[in-house]
């Protein structure tokens, strides 16, 4: 690049720069505060804490740093839940929790993982594309700044009906830029779900999650100390797009008719962000870094306040440093640019030469913007103005903290009590059979493959399971084979009928799906979507959402390492049922596997296997996949939660992996019985024989419920004839029930009493429908 057409580090003139001085002096000067997101009360408390009016630099960084997106101001009283739950028990594994860029778990060997899951809903409606892959590139830098190598991202999407006309646009949009961002970096994607519903017709959900790998001794944590030390601006430049994203896009709505508030979305670019991976890496490895910071929702107010915070010290910047792709920018619009692939670096100035070494090595431009202080105060200076004075803590730590009102809505209960049980459902082997084909060529139940196929599952060469296995597995240590699982799971009909069962039940999933790979779960992360937090009835969602998670957390001993809560996903009249989404905890579960080799799939591969069914079966249809796709019914209560029968399942399923019992296992979740042997069968294209009749005895229910009821606590396995007594034996130990069904073999599922489905049939309905719409 030659300097004729380099981009300018010029800043644009200084003229009409509204300094702190001049704050002070004209104390009734009109400021934008509203436009920029800030309630009256806010605005009155900023003042009160300066002890003046802001500068309009320090009211950008105020507005950004106070978002619900950045400072959890309506959910942070509640998060609270989370640590009172965590015992010491839990603490056992966990290196690095809550608070943190992201958690960190020892999983034996000297080895730690680090992960979390983040959303990046709003952006992804406005312009899917980038809106998703920025999400990717930005949770893949919290994994950095702790020092991890990133090795796997999963997503959680979640779109309107897949017939309605905008769904498509958003659904393109979205899947390329998870899959373009994450293939670029050469990050397998190895799990997720991928959800339609006509609740997040405007409201979109896109929560990506990354996990990295790292030495015990590796682990960094993102704080500025040491006076004197300096400030490093690092990676792409800084450029216009996603000024406000934070403020904005993460805490309003889109109501038609109102104020247009929708700025730039992020541009992401994920070439440079594998090249920052590894500039990070030699950083790290080379003891050049006192800590980084990645920068995301709000840039560089973010990152200088909450270093600054973090480590109890000051911080000077010199604003006109910063390197700038766009020379326009004021001051307040570099404070709050989100342009991605930046990092910030606190650096001794012994080492800055050395640190300065390095990334020019790997082309990566670096900027020396500050330096720590010890007068506890931000300052931020533009071309010899001070624009800035705050203390960092009031801006990243202080904010404001709400007690929002919240109430059970008055539909609620009108919904709990239109259950689905009490729906007609099929009684003749035709009847049934028919029922079975549109459930799995339903839209929430067909194949993924139209999605998954465009993400790369096993690049790296670490992968040992992916989608559509029940987790992803990935190999740590060559040498040992000690390796990983991972599982995100979520199911926003359940919530709605019952938040705190809701979010519980979306855990016990998650932590079944690890177990069922043969992985002991360890630790959880979470992304918890919900509507607008001034509205009582998704705040009251909210609420019984987190404590019902905590206190399973508790039981299940998996303690949440952080997470992400994402609100204002509302569009629509406050108050009414239908003014949200559907209440919508993510949650993701890590699990160990001390050798990847015994990590055991969800399909069978061979014939003459005895199918066995784990759990009992009860008549539990309501918010079921078959009350949505046979009636459009959504209402009633979830299934039940049994925790401590979730954690005898695992035991069994745990054991039966480490000893070599089983050949195959598949939770039982949405769709039943009925699509997890469907699953099982189209997996490998190995067929099955199954007969029902004993369960319909031994659990009292009729056929329709034995295979379309989502009891929990349930699972298939697969044991060699060899194995079954000793199989048996381990399910007695652990008080779980266990009933032979049949046995592998063919090239269909016969089910007696229903019919007979060829391999081929169930294939092409389960992959023709997303094809259908999405081409």
């Amino acid at each position: 690049m030659t300097a004729e057409n380099a981009p300018s580090t010029q800043h644009g003139p200084a003229a009409d720069v509204d300094t702190v001085e001049n704050a002070a002096a004209t104390p009734e000067q009109a400021q934008p505060f509203a436009e920029l997101g800030l309630k009256d009360d806010e605005y009155a408390s900023i003042r009160e804490i300066l002890g003046r009016r802001p500068t309009n630099a320090e009211l950008a960084m105020y507005s950004v740093m106070w978002s619900e997106h950045c400072s959890y101001k309506s959910s942070k009283k509640h998060l609270s839940t989370f640590g009172k739950h965590t015992t010491e028990t839990m603490r056992e594994k966990l290196l690095v929790g809550m608070g943190e860029n992201a958690g960190v778990v020892d999983i034996g060997d000297g080895w730690a993982v680090t992960f979390k899951v983040e959303s990046h809903n709003h952006p992804s409606y406005v312009e899917p594309y980038q809106g998703a892959a920025t999400g990717v590139g930005g949770i893949v830098r919290d994994i950095i700044s702790m020092g991890a190598r990133p090795v796997a991202v999963m997503d959680q999407l979640r779109f309107g009906a897949i017939d309605h006309p905008d769904t498509a646009r958003v659904v393109h949009g979205v899947v390329s830029g998870v899959g373009g961002y994450g293939n670029s970096l050469g990050l397998p994607n190895i799990g997720g779900e991928t959800v339609f519903d006509a609740a997040y017709q405007t409201n979109p959900l896109v929560n990506a999650l990354a996990l990295g790998v790292l030495r015990h001794e590796d682990i960094h944590l993102a704080s500025a100390t040491g006076a004197g030390n300096q400030v490093v601006l690092f990676g792409a430049r800084t450029g216009g797009d996603g000024i406000g994203g934070a403020s904005i896009l993460a805490s309003e709505t889109f109501d038609e008719g109102g104020p247009v508030k929708r700025p730039s979305v992020q541009v992401g670019d994920p070439f440079m962000e594998k090249v920052l991976i590894e500039c990070c890496l030699e950083l790290f490895a080379a003891g050049t870094v006192e800590g980084i910071q990645d920068l995301g929702a709000a840039g560089i107010s973010c990152a200088t306040s909450e270093l600054a915070a973090n480590g109890s010290s000051g911080m000077h910047i010199h604003l006109e440093n910063v390197l700038l792709r766009d020379p326009t920018l004021t001051a307040g619009e570099i404070l709050m640019s989100e342009s991605q692939e930046r990092m910030m670096a606190v650096v001794s100035p012994e080492k800055l030469a050395e640190f300065q070494a390095i990334t020019a090595k790997w082309d990566v431009e670096a900027a020396v913007i500050g330096e720590v202080t010890g007068d506890g105060r931000l300052t931020i200076d533009h071309d010899g103005h001070r624009i800035v004075d705050v203390d960092p803590s009031t801006v990243a730590i202080d904010g404001p903290v709400y007690d929002r009102p919240y109430a059970r809505p008055d539909w609620q209960d009108a919904l709990q009590a239109d259950t689905a049980e009490a729906l007609p459902r099929p009684g003749t082997a035709e009847e049934l059979a028919a029922t079975l084909r549109a459930l799995i060529a339903s839209p929430n139940l067909a194949s993924k493959g139209w999605v998954t196929d465009q993400y790369d599952r096993y690049v790296g060469g670490s992968t040992a399971l992916a989608m559509p296995d029940d987790a992803g597995v990935l190999r740590v240590d060559e040498t040992t084979g000690r390796g990983v699982a991972l599982a995100t799971d979520a199911n926003g009909r359940y919530t709605k009928l019952d938040p705190r069962a809701g979010a519980q039940l979306a855990l016990a999933e998650a932590y079944r799906n690890v177990a069922t790979a043969g992985a002991v779960p360890l630790a959880v992360t979470d992304c918890l979507n919900f509507g607008s937090p001034e509205d009582p009835g998704p705040m009251w969602q909210l609420v019984e959402a987190i404590g019902g998670l905590a206190e399973a957390c508790a039981t299940l001993e998996v303690p949440v390492t952080g997470g992400n809560v994402s609100l204002y996903n509302s569009t629509g009249e406050p108050g009414r049922i239908d003014s949200a989404i559907h209440p919508t905890p993510v949650v993701g579960v890590l699990g160990v596997l001390e050798d990847v080799a015994r990590r055991v799939p969800s399909g069978w591969q061979e014939d003459g296997l005895t199918v066995l069914l784990l759990g009992t079966t009860r008549e539990e249809l309501s918010g079921s996949a078959w009350a949505q796709v046979a009636h459009d019914h959504l209402g009633g209560l979830p299934p039940r939660v049994d925790l401590e029968a979730e954690r005898a399942l695992a035991r069994v399923l745990i054991g039966a992996a480490e000893q070599g019992l089983a050949a195959a296992a598949h939770d039982l979740s949405e769709g039943g019985l009925a699509q997890a042997l469907v699953e099982s069968v189209t997996r490998f294209g190995t067929g099955a024989a199954v007969d029902l009749t004993e369960l319909t005895q031994r659990d009292g229910v009729d056929l329709a419920s034995a295979l379309f009821s989502e009891s929990q606590a349930r699972a298939l396995v697969a044991v060699p004839a060899a194995h079954q007594e000793r199989f048996g034996a381990l399910a007695a130990e652990h008080g779980v029930p266990v009933l032979a069904l049949g046995t592998t073999g063919g090239a269909g599922l016969d089910l007696a009493g229903v019919g007979a489905f060829a391999v081929g049939e169930l294939r092409e309905l389960r992959e023709g429908t997303l094809p259908r719409y999405f081409g």
